[in-house]
């Protein structure tokens, strides 16, 4: 399960075993020789000794298909994907079909995020293979990365009906249902697999069944798979988002606080989290310790939330005016943010300015945004007023 969770790992080059016949003449023998011993090297991942064999290959027989698709793999695991591409395409002018080279000409395409033209290539190999289930599963894969999740969850499902609890097929499949926010059901092929690994679940497993909690808001079953995995890898940045996410989601800032403290000892200058834990002493009304962290990431770059949690402490300490500055530029960089309207709306209602507020909330409601906190606040100070 080394590289599940994101790109799968190359598998062993097949074309290693080089068939043999009696008859072959020394030049083929010699072929043949070189090509074992670049494949091994390959494996060995003594690269440049593998790149030497091959294009002694090619010395003997210009265009060898042994040799232009170990090259190609050689390149391939460099991360040298264009110069692989170039192997690999070369190697399909002179032998068009071969499997070997549209497998990692379409691991090249996949790796520099050219998914469509991955999919294309695989297709290409799945008719010579239509059974193959690591090319399925790369297929599928990259169907979710552009969105398709039509044809991604249909092709995870044949891998499935073929292999029942295949791992990629179920991690694929968390990860689809998770992308277009269907929570649930990620848990469920998450939770599976746990059940298939219960004595040596991988740490990803664990958080990626806590973040379904985290958005299920089931904070407290999130919490339980968090600190599971924190007790795998107490450093472990998943989790320690996790836990003081799901115990800000507990209104437990003073929990929260501490995991996001945590993250900070390791990353100082994470401005996300500087600007989390500002929230979390801000919401526990230590203004003073608020300031200093939003401060902190004003002094990385600028931010929005930290500006906005310095204008909240400013409503907070009943500076209204302050806060009523700040909302309104803030306003000025993100119109389209609903909060911000809410919040200076507020504003001018501690001030007694009950016909500012409805302005400013319609004029939120002019950009065509549609937003039940603003309209239920809207409704409340007309029917009011």
């Amino acid at each position: 399960m080394d590289d599940i969770f994101s790109t799968f790992a190359p598998q062993d080059n097949l074309m290693e075993n080089v068939p043999e016949t009696p008859e072959m003449d020394a030049q083929t023998n010699e072929i043949s020789e070189l090509s074992k011993k670049g494949y091994q090297l390959l494996k060995e991942n003594r690269i440049s000794e593998a790149e030497d064999s091959f294009k002694q290959i090619l010395a003997i027989e210009d265009n060898n298909n042994y040799a232009l698709v170990g090259l190609g793999d050689s390149a391939r695991k460099q991360n040298h994907f264009h110069e692989a591409i170039d192997y690999y395409t070369r190697c399909l002018s002179y032998h068009p079909g071969n499997n070997y080279a549209l497998f990692g000409l379409a691991d090249c395409y996949k790796a520099l995020n050219q998914y469509h033209k991955a999919i294309e290539i695989w297709e290409q190999y799945l008719l010579h293979d239509d059974r193959n289930i690591t090319v399925l599963t790369r297929v599928a894969d990259a169907y979710r990365k552009i969105r398709d999740f039509r044809k991604s969850k249909e092709l995870y499902n044949r891998v499935l009906e073929m292999e029942e609890n295949n791992a990629y097929a179920l991690i694929g499949l968390g990860h689809l249902h998770y992308d277009f926010k269907e929570y649930r059901d990620a848990l469920f092929f998450w939770q599976r697999m746990l059940e298939q690994n219960e004595n040596a679940v991988d740490i990803r497993v664990l958080t990626s069944i806590g973040n379904c909690h985290r958005k299920l808001k089931t904070f407290d079953k999130g919490v339980y798979y968090f600190e599971r995995a924190l007790s795998m890898d107490e450093n472990n940045f998943y989790a320690l988002f996790g836990l003081a996410d799901c115990y800000r989601g507990m209104n437990q800032q003073y929990r929260s606080v501490e995991y996001w403290n945590k993250i900070l000892e390791i990353d100082p200058r994470n401005k996300v989290i500087l600007t989390r834990a500002g929230d979390a002493y801000r919401n526990m009304g230590d203004y003073e310790t608020a300031s200093k962290y939003y401060n902190k990431a004003l002094d990385i770059e600028f931010d929005l939330y930290a500006v906005l949690g310095l204008a909240l402490i400013s409503k907070g300490e009943g500076k209204y005016d302050e806060a009523i500055a700040s909302l309104t530029r803030l306003i000025q960089s993100d119109s389209k943010n609903y909060r911000l309207y809410i919040d200076l709306a507020d504003c001018y209602i501690k001030l007694n300015q009950k016909q500012r507020a409805i302005e400013t909330l319609q004029d939120f409601q002019r950009l065509g945004i549609r937003s039940q906190a603003v309209a239920e606040l809207l409704d409340k100070l007309q029917n009011n007023a």
